[in-house]
């Protein structure tokens, strides 16, 4: 059964400029659970971006409070968020940000030694999340030595090799072929399928179709909506 895994309740996000105020997000009530990929879409500017980075205990709120699994997480310090994002949360970005000097299989261990587990537990984890996105063959490749598709699974793989709950992913295909693509989405589709809550910031039209839920932003706007491709057609 779904679970609720962040919950938005009347959260705002407004930044100041001299004497002008810019309202990013505009007062927001939003759940999001497991077993469910999420779009959240919108032209550029609109506020997917602000929304993604209060969901995911990147930046605070100016106004309302944010809960994950069922615990405020408002008001609680850098240093907590930040062990938050690093054992409950797995970011994805359009640019990859794999570390260039290391292979795919060091790539994905960082996070796990980040969390003091062992090289050698690191390792075998690493690699069991690698096979999982279907790269068991490319554990020594650098970066530079890797398709766009590759290192998005890579990328999926760093992830996904700390079993988060809920999955962040920023313009994941952004960059990649339509055959890329479908791959990266399939990988993700299957994550929610297993319990993940996973959420995509997109501008790309091709994904409706792999989305059990759409939320648009626009102005700072969030509107709902749960639909399937053949409502857009």
């Amino acid at each position: 059964m779904p679970e609720e895994i962040v919950s938005l309740q009347a959260v705002e996000k407004i930044y100041q400029t001299g004497d002008t105020s810019i309202t990013a997000l505009a007062s927001t009530d939003l759940s999001l659970s497991s077993n469910q990929l999420t779009l959240i879409m919108g032209p550029s500017g609109s506020g997917k971006t602000t929304l993604l980075s209060i969901v995911g205990c990147v930046i605070y709120p100016t106004q309302g409070k944010v809960f994950y699994k069922g615990s405020e997480v408002t008001g609680l310090s850098e240093d907590k968020l930040a062990e938050i994002r690093l054992r409950e949360i797995g970011f994805v970005f359009q640019q990859f940000n794999l570390i260039e000097p290391l292979t795919a299989l060091e790539n994905v261990m960082q996070p796990l030694l980040l969390q003091g587990i062992s090289k050698q537990d690191a390792k075998d984890r690493a690699l069991k999340a690698l096979e999982e996105v279907g790269l068991s063959d490319r554990i020594n490749n650098l970066p530079k030595k890797l398709s766009g598709g590759q290192k998005q699974r890579v990328a999926i793989a760093r992830a996904l090799v700390t079993n988060p709950s809920m999955m962040l992913c920023d313009e994941p295909t952004a960059s990649l072929d339509a055959k890329s693509a479908g791959i990266i989405m399939e990988e993700l589709k299957s994550l929610a399928s297993q319990g993940k809550a996973v959420i995509i910031v997109t501008h790309d039209l091709r994904l409706r179709k792999y989305a059990d839920r759409i939320i648009y932003v626009e102005e700072g706007k969030v509107s709902n909506s749960i639909q399937h491709e053949e409502d857009y057609k």
